[in-house]
This record gives C-alpha cells, structure tokens and sequence, in this order.
C-alpha cells in the first residue's frame, strides 16, 4: 500500500470518530434532559405523597398509644382483681388461714400504694377509700385474733413446773414445800460457790410454735399505727399471768403493818421463803418473760421495752414490797441474820436485774431493786449497833447460881459465830457505806460485840454474894469465849494476840478462885514458922489447938464440898484443871499435917471424931466439886 492510500484511510477513522462523538453528545444531552425530567417528577411525587406519611405515623402512634392504654387497664384490672380476693379473705377472717389474712393485708396496703400512684384515674380515690376501710376491719379483726391467741395460749406456770427449772441444789425436797432453799447457813460457802454456776433454765410461757405468728401479728398492728391497742392487750394480759404465777408459788404483797403483827417464826418462814420466790421470779419468770417479749416485739424496740416493764412492773412491786416491809419494820437482834440473807439475794440477782432491766422505760425497777439492797444493808448495820448496845446494857435478872456460861455468853457467842458464815455478804454491806479495809471493819465489830459481853458479864458477877463464885462465873464466861473464838473464823480477824490476852485473864480469875475459897482453909493446916519450940512436936500447938484445927478443917471442907459441888465449870478440861490446881495445893498440906499431928489425935479418945478424911478421901471429894449437883443428888 502506497502513503495516499495511507491516508484516505487515516482520513475516514478521523471522520468516524467525529461522527461518534458528535452522536454521543447527542445521547448524553438527551440522558441529561430525561434525568431532569425524572428530578422534576419525582420532587412533584414527594409532595404528593406526604400527606400519605404524616397519616400513617398518626396511625402507627395511635395503635402504641392503645397498646399502652390496653397494658394500663389490664394492670388496673389486675388490682382490681387482687382487691377483690384479699376482701373474700379479709371478710372471711383469720381463723380459718392467719397466713392468708396476713397476706391479703399486705396486699390491700400494696393496692392502697398503687391507687395513691395513679391520681388520675377517676376512681382511685373510691377504691383507696374502699381499701382502707377493709385494712380498718381487718386490723380490728387482727387485735382480736392477737388477744384470743395470746389468751389461750397464756396460763400461769405452776409451782412444780419452776422448781424442776432450778438447779437440782435449790429445788425444795418433797417432804416440805413450803420452806424451799431454807437449808441454813451451815454449808453456805459451798453452795454459794454452786450457784455461782448453776444454770437455771427458764420456764417456756408461751409455745414456741405460737411466738412467730405473734410476732406478725404484732408487727401488722404495729404497721396500722395501733400500736397502743397492741401494747394494752399484751401489757394486761401478760402482766395478770405473771402476778397470778407469783401469787401461786406463794407470793403476797404484804406492809409493814401485817409484818409488825406477825410471830417470829411465821415471819421467819416468809422471809426464807421470800428470798427463794425472789430467784425464781428473776432468774425464771422475768427472765421467761423477757425472752418472749423480745421475740413478739423483735424490731420495735420502744415497744418492747415498755412492755416488758409494764407486763412485771405490779409483780416486781409485789416482790419488794415485802423486803421494805422488813427493812422497815422494828428491828431486832435476831433480824440481823434474816436482813442478810435478804440482802445477799439482792446482790446475787442485781446482775440479772441490770441485764433484764437495763433499758430506759425500766429505769424505776432497777432504782427500786437497788433501793431496797442499800436498805436492807442500812438496817442491818443499824441492827449492828442495836445489838452491841443490847449486849452491853442487858439486864436480865436471869441468875446462874452455879456460875456457868452465862446464857447472853453463849446466845452472843453463837450470834457471832453465824455472823462468821456471812463473811463475804458483811463485807461487801460494809463497802455500801465505807470504802476502808472490809476485814478491818468486821475486826472492829467483832471485838466492839465481845467488849460490850465481857463488860455486862463483870456486871452481871458482881450479883453474887460469894466472892469466889464471882471468880468462878468469869473464869468459866471467858474461858467459853476464848474456846469458841478460837474454834471460830472469828480467830483470823481478832488475832491471836487478843486469844493469848484473854487466856491469861482465864487464867487470872481461876487463880483468884484458889485464893478467895481456899485460902482460909489452908491457915487450918498451917504451922506458925515462929513458933517457940512447946506444944505437940514443938510446934507451939497444943492438942487442944489441933483437934480445934481439924475440927475447923472438917467444918470448912464439907461446907466448901456441898456448896461448891453445886457450882459448875462446864468444860470437862478446865474442870479437871481447877480441881487439879486445887488438890496440888490442898492435898499436900493437909498429908503434912496429919503425918506431924495425926499420931497425937489418934492416941487420944474418939480420933475418927477429928480425923474425919484421908487424903484418898479428900482426892476422891474434890472430884465431885464443879460437877452441878444438887443437893439431893449428892444424898
């Protein structure tokens, strides 16, 4: 192919293409006259359609607006319904199902709630009205429930029933019930260190199956704002219980009066009594009731407080009203020991009383427990010193012609010695009023009481006309108080000290005994050292003067035998001493003078007539002195 031929053909692709082109701008102008014309249609479309739109989401709102509407009513409808069901229950009442009622209240206060929540429903205002009425009926309905129920199932705990919930020392025995726990202080230290752990076990008042459904009760009422209804039926209820149980065990309330006309022993038997009824009430019957009270009133603390003190407060006053009768009647010596006793259970139960009292409403029943603890002490000190002053001024004309222990002497000794068996219980009665060293104090006391004896006993001495059973007597008083000391713990406090001074004294009025009654017998065997050398033997004695002198001797003996064979020293040791003190003295003496002048008697007429004893014999007659003979018993 030659180059013109090239380019024809160059020229004709150069023309295709500008026919190409040229038909392409035409295409495109005409797509961008079609796409103008869709642009317009569909602007004209989209007006056309919105009134479509704005009516289908006015139909779509609508139909959630009634689904909501649709929803709310089925939720009213449905309180309606619970509504409906707690009335049949409500009407029915609780007896049938407690459970249920219960229930179907708080189910009408949850309705009450979700009416009060929907104030624009036209008819919430009738169905709270309507559903509080039936909360008034069906709380008013409960009270009787709680009341029936608490009435039922609240009797009074009977006496065997609280005695098998002591600890097996303080139950009483079968054979007598009417003194239990008043076994005497004899082993007094042991059992108080048994009781220290002995564990009581309260009573149960109320069933325990019973006590949780109480307790709803309480809490429903409580809920309904009749707290006040709730605490008159429980208070008046319980607290009758409570009395009537006390007053079976043998309680009474009792004033100073009807104590003041009482015999001793009756009044003692209330007393022992009294202070066992005063344990179990505390450590079984307040503690049984306390235990329950919290239970019922778990949660509502106020209430349960004030009714616990209300429920014991007439029981409690019952109790103490005895002891202040006591600390208040007229005292006594033999009060002393009854005023102790009533004083330690006071202190043993204080710690109970603070724990079951400890609450603000129970404030009086602690300051009255407390009161009458420091009263009970108050009288017993003052009884102290009535009786120190009783000692020392007694003056019973009560006469012991033989001269032995006086009976103030043993009556005080033994009013010591049970003072002793209150050791720990004096010690800390003398703390209530003086913080100073207790043993100091009981020293001062114990030695004050024997100082007030021993003076009343040289007053009481000098009753006798014989000056020698003036000696007798005091040897034979202070010789009692010195053994019974020292046999006593009342050694420890007054010392050993005191025991030595008060032997010695023993020991001084036996020797003015010797003195006084024998002294002028032994001048009868006496031999003048001065003698001049005549007379029987060279004594200066005649034989007249020698049967003068045995005959005086004779005289003087037997009327020394048959008085003071009459006379007593009790104790067999200080007997057998005196006599023996007597006989070193007399017998060796009187074997002198008869072996010196017997031989002169007896080679002269009628010998038995001034030898009238042997020594043997005169031994065997002192044996009988001091034994308390009387006359004719010595015949």
């Amino acid at each position: 192919m030659g180059i013109p031929q090239a380019m024809d053909a160059l020229r004709e692709k150069a023309a295709f293409m500008r026919e190409s082109l040229h038909k392409s701008q035409t295409i495109t102008d005409n797509m961008v006259a079609i796409l103008g014309s869709f642009d317009h249609r569909l602007s004209a479309l989209e007006t056309a359609m919105r009134p479509t739109q704005i009516r289908t989401h006015s139909i779509r709102r609508a139909h959630e607006n009634i689904d909501k509407t649709l929803k709310s009513a089925e939720v009213i409808l449905g309180q309606f319904d619970l509504t409906r069901k707690a009335e049949a229950k409500i009407l029915r009442g609780p007896h049938e199902d407690l459970e249920s009622y219960l229930e179907a209240i708080d189910q009408l206060r949850a309705n009450v709630c979700f009416f009060s929540s929907k104030k624009s429903f036209k008819s919430s205002d009738g169905i709270i009205n309507h559903a509080n009425n039936l909360l008034a009926k069906a709380i008013s309905k409960l009270e009787d429930e709680f009341r029936q129920l608490l009435t039922n199932y609240s009797k009074p705990v009977e006496p065997d029933l609280l005695f098998d919930c002591l600890p097996n020392s303080l139950r009483p025995s079968s054979a007598s019930s009417g003194q239990q726990g008043d076994s005497g202080k004899s082993n007094s230290n042991n059992q108080n260190k048994s009781l220290e752990t002995a564990v009581y076990i309260p009573p149960i008042l109320i069933p325990p199956r019973l006590v949780p459904l109480l307790h709803d009760l309480a809490q429903q009422m409580v809920q309904a704002n009749h707290q006040q209804q709730l605490f008159r039926i429980y208070r008046d209820i319980r607290a009758a219980v409570l009395e009537l149980s006390l007053k079976k065990l043998g309680v009474e309330r009792l004033s100073k009066d009807d104590v003041q006309k009482m015999q001793w022993e009756v009044l003692e038997a209330k007393i022992a009594n009294w202070i066992h009824y005063m344990r179990i009430a505390v450590k079984l019957l307040f503690a049984g009731e306390k235990k329950i009270c919290d239970k019922i009133f778990d949660g509502v603390d106020n209430l349960r407080s004030q009714c616990f003190a209300e429920v014991t407060a007439n029981s409690v006053a019952m109790l103490l009203s005895f002891g202040e009768a006591i600390a208040k009647s007229k005292r006594s010596p033999e009060k002393l020991f009854v005023l102790l006793d009533m004083y330690e259970i006071m202190r043993e139960v204080q710690p109970e009383v603070e724990i079951l009292f400890g609450s603000e409403a129970c404030i009086e029943v602690r300051e009255a427990a407390l009161s009458l603890a420091k009263r009970l002490a108050q009288t017993a000190q003052e009884t102290f010193v009535d009786f120190e002053e009783a000692v020392e001024k007694d003056a019973t004309k009560t006469a012991v012609l033989d001269g032995t222990v006086h009976p103030l002497t043993s009556y005080v000794i033994n009013y010591v010695k049970f003072l002793y068996d209150y050791q720990s219980t004096l010690k800390q009665l003398f703390q209530e009023f003086d913080a100073s060293d207790p043993d100091a104090q009981l020293a001062s006391v114990t030695t004050r009481i024997m100082q007030a004896l021993q003076n009343n006993l040289d007053g009481k001495s000098k009753q006798y006309k014989d000056p020698a059973l003036t000696q007798l007597f005091l040897m034979n008083n202070i010789h009692y108080i010195v053994r019974s000391v020292r046999r006593s713990e009342a050694k420890d406090m007054l010392g050993d000290d005191w025991v030595q001074i008060h032997r010695r004294i023993v020991q001084q009025h036996a020797n003015q005994y010797k003195r006084v009654s024998w002294a002028k017998i032994l001048q009868c065997l006496t031999v003048p050292g001065n003698s001049s050398g005549g007379g029987v033997d060279g004594s200066g004695l005649s034989r007249a003067m020698i049967k003068d002198r045995f005959k005086t001797f004779n005289l003087q003996f037997e009327e020394l035998h048959q008085r003071q064979s009459q006379w007593t020293v009790p104790d067999s040791e200080l007997r057998e001493s005196l006599r023996l003190a007597v006989a070193e003295v007399l017998l060796p003496a009187y074997r002198s003078f008869i072996k010196r002048f017997g031989p002169a008697i007896e080679n002269g007429k009628n010998p038995q007539k001034y030898i009238r004893y042997t020594p043997e014999d005169l031994e065997h007659m002192l044996g009988e002195f001091f034994e308390g003979k009387t006359y004719e018993q010595k015949r």
